[in-house]
């Protein structure tokens, strides 16, 4: 048998438990894992794994909250040369069995209250043949992940040439179709380096990360980073800013990340004295609102390091020098450039988008979808879909998407998922999903509506039909009924004309009808 292949991650773990296997690597809660428990913890779950028939190159999709049990096994997956896919928790319906089916996963890992919203779509998932639950109520139709604490922690014996790269296989939203699943050819390790060198972590301290590890920021920066700089992992189970503070002082964090509306978040809490009392130097951000920048590092005493980065592929922006508004400047060789809609290049202070291209060439792909992959990287650029500008001295700065789509709580969210769910509704004809501004400095969720004839229904039966079929973040919070949408010549919804119409005098806001019923 060939000599099994070891990837970046078990090389390095098992560095750290031949160094020192009972120091804390996670914090989680009030537990903790040592260099020697993830190491063997890894090694269980991957024995797991083969007993119940994974192989290399298959896909296993991911589908927990933050917890131990979602790195052990991400970690085994990735071990016995298997690809991990992890899911947003979120999805539900049509959106997760694209997702399942998309990517031929063969095996589930899920939390015991998301195992319905996997066997519901199951059976229209030709290759999902395992289903793995986390804390199993002992269902038949499912296996127990506990029971994987009972195979050996020794190494894996299984034929393994060649470890997937990057952190597996993700999805990302597009604008109005289907998620996407990006799939990682080469190593991404190079834009990691100056990310770390950024967050001024040393070995030993403590990152902090309340981010979801089904997203590349928290399992890319934070997990691996952890890893790789030999520090210790504080994983909080979710966000929540009424804890936040206290979950940065009880890990005894230097550092964190943060995206999209999370800093306003964060300021809308009340002031405290106790708002500077925490070890945090360096908060790495992606989205800070530059009104809000210099507030925060004031008010919470901390450094604001902004950076630009996507799932899609390998490349990065960095803001080292603290200048306000600004994604920075491009760092591990890569190169970007903005370019118009006939990818002409643009100088200094023109709007056009963010293009760049990795010094190692294409490390990424679209599954099955080789016409989205080809227009992504033509000429040989990556193209972002972002909008961008620099100034005189080569600061890249934010403008916003594109093409029209939602970011709303630090999620992209594509108006398919949303008008995909709405339109099987028996009353509507058709619907249109587009961002209208939030008070947070992100987008709301804005739905208009056409019904069917004679059809009379309220908006609240509308959003509780949503409930259960799309993520949470997904459901509009504003819906307009309307006779016709605006469409081209060609029939596509105007979606530019919608968001310019915004909120409407007969606009429905739940928000506003929950307040008048306190």
């Amino acid at each position: 048998m060939t000599q099994r292949t070891k990837g970046l991650i078990e090389q390095l773990l098992t560095l750290r438990v031949n160094s020192h296997p009972d120091d804390i690597w996670l914090k989680f809660k009030e537990n903790s894992l040592t260099w020697k428990d993830a190491l063997s913890g890894s090694y269980q779950f991957a024995n797991g794994l083969i007993d119940l028939g994974v192989r290399p190159n298959d896909r296993v999709a991911i589908m927990m909250g933050n917890c131990p049990e979602f790195l052990l096994s991400y970690f085994a997956i990735s071990i016995i040369g298997a690809n991990p896919v992890p899911v947003n928790i979120s999805q539900r319906g049509v959106t997760l069995a694209h997702i399942l089916t998309d990517s031929s996963a063969t095996t589930a890992i899920v939390e015991n209250d998301l195992k319905d919203a996997v066997l519901q779509v199951q059976e229209s998932t030709p290759h999902l043949k395992n289903v793995i639950v986390k804390d199993s109520d002992k269902d038949r139709k499912t296996v127990d992940l506990g029971t994987f604490f009972n195979f050996s922690s020794n190494e894996p014996i299984i034929e393994v040439e060649e470890i997937p790269e990057g952190v597996g296989m993700m999805y990302t939203s597009g604008t109005t179709g289907p998620p996407k699943g990006v799939v990682s050819m080469k190593s991404s390790a190079n834009i990691l380096g100056p990310l770390l060198q950024a967050m001024d972590v040393k070995p030993s301290e403590t990152l902090y990360t309340p981010l979801p590890l089904f997203h590349g920021n928290a399992l890319f920066v934070s997990v691996l980073g952890s890893i790789v700089l030999d520090a210790k992992l504080g994983l909080g189970q979710k966000f929540s800013a009424s804890r936040f503070w206290d979950e940065v002082r009880e890990f005894e964090a230097v550092e964190f990340n943060t995206l999209g509306g999370m800093i306003s978040i964060l300021l809308k809490q009340p002031p405290s004295p106790k708002d500077r009392e925490h070890n945090v130097r360096v908060v790495l951000s992606a989205g800070c609102p530059a009104d809000r920048w210099e507030e925060f590092e004031n008010r919470f005493g901390v450094k604001i390091v902004e950076w630009f980065g996507m799932v899609d592929a390998p490349g990065a922006l960095i803001n080292t020098e603290g200048r306000v508004g600004s994604m920075g400047k491009p760092v591990a060789g890569c190169e970007f450039k903005l370019r118009d809609q006939n990818d002409n290049d643009l100088g200094p202070n023109q709007i056009g988008e963010l293009c760049f291209r990795n010094p190692e060439g294409q490390a990424t792909y679209y599954n099955n979808n080789p016409e989205a992959t080809e227009q992504a990287y033509r000429g040989g650029w990556f193209h972002t879909g972002d909008l961008a500008e620099t100034d005189e001295d080569g600061f890249y700065y934010y403008r916003g998407r594109k093409k029209e789509s939602i970011r709303r709580l630090g999620e992209n969210i594509s108006a398919w998922e949303i008008e995909t769910v709405v339109n099987s509704h028996p009353s509507v004809l058709e619907s249109a999903a587009h961002a209208v501004e939030s008070e947070l400095g992100e987008d709301e969720v804005k739905l208009v509506v056409v019904l069917r004839e004679d059809e009379v229904i309220e908006p609240t039966e509308i959003l509780n039909f949503c409930e259960g079929k799309m993520a949470k973040y997904a459901i509009p919070r504003y819906v307009e009924f309307v006779d016709t949408l605006p469409k081209t010549d060609t029939h596509r919804v105007q979606y530019a004309t919608l968001k310019q119409r915004g909120i409407t005098d007969n606009t429905f806001d739940k928000v506003a009808k929950r307040s008048e019923t306190v």
